[in-house]
C-alpha cells in the first residue's frame, strides 16, 4: 500500500519485479531489452515484464549470476537505480552495473517472502526484519552520500504537497501537515533514507539475506523510514485491533526511536501518503492511509494525555 510522489507506484511491482512474474511487454520493449541484453552480453532466463514506469527481464550474466535487467522510462527509477548502486549491497540489492535508463542488480531467488510470512502469523518476526534492514541501509548512509549526495531528495521537498492540499482535505490533514512542519524543522540523525520500505521492497537473496530494492533515495530523519512498514501488508493488516500498539513496540525496541517521535513521524507520513492517493483520485488508497494515520494521532493523543 506504499506510494510515491510520482505516478509510479513502486509496491504493486516491486516483488514481482526481482522475481521474473509476467507481464507481457510491447515488441518496443522487446528491441530496447534486446538491445542491452547485447550490449552487456546477458542471456536472457525468463519472460519480459513490462510496468508502468520500466521494462525487465531476468537475465544471467556471462559469469552466470542470476539477475534483472531494467531499463526505466522515469527520471525517479533512474535516479533510484543509481542510489542503489551507491549503497554497494549494504542492506540492499548489489547493483552488477548501470547505465542511463538501465540497470543491472542481483535477482531475489530466495524462498522466503515478507508479506507470505504476515500472512502466516508472523507479523512481529517481518517487522523486525524491516527494521534490521533500515539499520543496515543507515549504517552505510556515510558512503551513499559521499558517492550520491546530489542524487538524494531531502524530506522536505518530499513534503511539499502536503500543506497546500491540507486544508482541502480536512483536519487530519491539517493536523498532519502542521506535524510534518514541526518535524521537518528540528530533525536529526539525518541519513541516507531508502523512502518505501516495506515488505514488497525487501526481498529474500538466499546466502545474502534480506536486501532492499527500488530505493527513492531521500535524505533526512532517520524515522521516516519505519513509516511505511505500519501501513502495509494490505488494507486490513494495519487497522486491525491492537496492530498499530504492537508494530510500533517493535519498531521502537528494535530502532531506539522515541515512540513519540515515531508516531508523529507516522501522522505526518499518513497525511502525506493519503494525500497523494486523494489528488490522484484513489478515495480507497486514501481512506486506507488516513484511518492509519487517525489511529496514531490517537496514540499520541493518549500520551499526552499521560
Amino acid at each position: 500500500m506504499a506510494v510515491s510522489a510520482s505516478p509510479e507506484r513502486p509496491a504493486a511491482v516491486g516483488a514481482a519485479t526481482l522475481r521474473g512474474r509476467v507481464g507481457p511487454p510491447t515488441r518496443a520493449a522487446d528491441v530496447v531489452l534486446e538491445s542491452w541484453l547485447d550490449r552487456w552480453r546477458l542471456a536472457a532466463d525468463g519472460l519480459p515484464i513490462e510496468t508502468r514506469t520500466s521494462r525487465l527481464l531476468p537475465v544471467r550474466t556471462e559469469e552466470g549470476v542470476v539477475a534483472m535487467l531494467k531499463v526505466s522510462r522515469s527520471d525517479e527509477e533512474q535516479r533510484g537505480g543509481s542510489v542503489l548502486a551507491a549503497w554497494g549491497g549494504a542492506g540492499a540489492a548489489p547493483v552488477l552495473r548501470v547505465d542511463g535508463d538501465a540497470l543491472l542488480v542481483v535477482r531475489a531467488t530466495g524462498g522466503r517472502n515478507l508479506v507470505t510470512m504476515v500472512e502466516a502469523g508472523r507479523d512481529e518476526a517481518a517487522t523486525r526484519v524491516l527494521c534490521a534492514t533500515a539499520a543496515r541501509l543507515h549504517a552505510a548512509s556515510g558512503a551513499v552520500r559521499d558517492v550520491a549526495d546530489d542524487q538524494l531528495v531531502p524530506l522536505a521537498k518530499w513534503f511539499r504537497d502536503l500543506s497546500p492540499q491540507s486544508d482541502l482535505l480536512g483536519p487530519f490533514h491539517r493536523r498532519g501537515a502542521g506535524i510534518a512542519a514541526e518535524l521537518l524543522d528540528e530533525q536529526t540523525e539525518i541519513v541516507a533514507l531508502h523512502g518505501d520500505l516495506h515488505h514488497g521492497n525487501v526481498l529474500d537473496f538466499g546466502a545474502s539475506g534480506w536486501l532492499a530494492i527500488d530505493p527513492k533515495g531521500l535524505v533526512g530523519d532517520r524515522a521516516f523510514d519505519y513509516c511505511n512498514l505500519f501501513c502495509n501488508p494490505g488494507h486490513l493488516i494495519p487497522v486491525a485491533r491492537g496492530r498499530l500498539e504492537a508494530t510500533l513496540k517493535v519498531v521502537t525496541d528494535a530502532s531506539g526511536l522515541a515512540p513519540r517521535r515515531m508516531l508523529r513521524w507516522l501522522v505526518a507520513w499518513c497525511a502525506l501518503s493519503s494525500t497523494w492517493y486523494a489528488v490522484d483520485d484513489d478515495p480507497v488508497h486514501a481512506a486506507s492511509v488516513t484511518a492509519i494515520g487517525e489511529l496514531a494521532a490517537d496514540l499520541l493523543d493518549r500520551d499526552s494525555r499521560g
